[in-house]
C-alpha cells in the first residue's frame, strides 16, 4: 500500500472545553497519512491522479478556520469524514496534538486510523 503524508501542518482553530477557550484561536499540530495508490499517477506523471496534498492541506485549514469544537477528539473525527469523503481517500491515520494545553507536556492529542487499507 502506498502512503501520501502531510506531516507537522499547523492550523489556528477555536478548540477547547473551557469557557476562556470558547473566545480564543488555538494552535493544532496535525501528521496524517493516507492509503493511496500512487502508481496510475506516476505512470503519466499526471497530478489529476495523484491525491493532491497541497488541496488537501487547503482543506484541512479551512476546515479548521471554521470549526469551533470542545474536544480534540470530534475535531479529529469531523475532519478525517470531510477528508475521506471529499478527496475519496480509502484509509488514513490522523495524529492530532495541541501544544501547551498540559504545562508539563510537550503536547496532548489523539490518533485515529479510519477506513480500509
Amino acid at each position: 500500500m502506498d502512503r501520501v503524508f502531510i506531516e507537522g501542518l499547523e492550523v489556528d482553530t477555536v478548540i477547547g472545553a473551557y469557557d476562556w477557550e470558547r473566545g480564543i484561536r488555538q494552535c493544532l499540530r496535525l501528521d496524517l497519512s493516507f492509503a493511496w495508490d500512487n502508481r496510475p499517477a506516476a505512470a503519466g506523471d499526471d497530478l489529476t491522479l495523484a491525491l493532491d496534498y497541497a488541496s488537501v492541506s487547503t482543506r484541512i485549514q479551512a476546515f479548521a478556520a471554521q470549526a469551533q469544537f470542545q474536544l480534540v477528539e470530534t475535531f479529529a473525527e469531523r475532519l478525517a469524514q470531510v477528508l475521506m469523503e471529499e478527496f475519496q481517500i480509502p484509509w488514513l491515520h490522523l495524529k492530532l496534538t495541541k501544544p501547551g494545553a498540559v504545562p508539563a507536556a510537550k503536547g496532548v492529542g489523539v490518533e485515529i486510523e479510519r477506513g480500509c487499507r
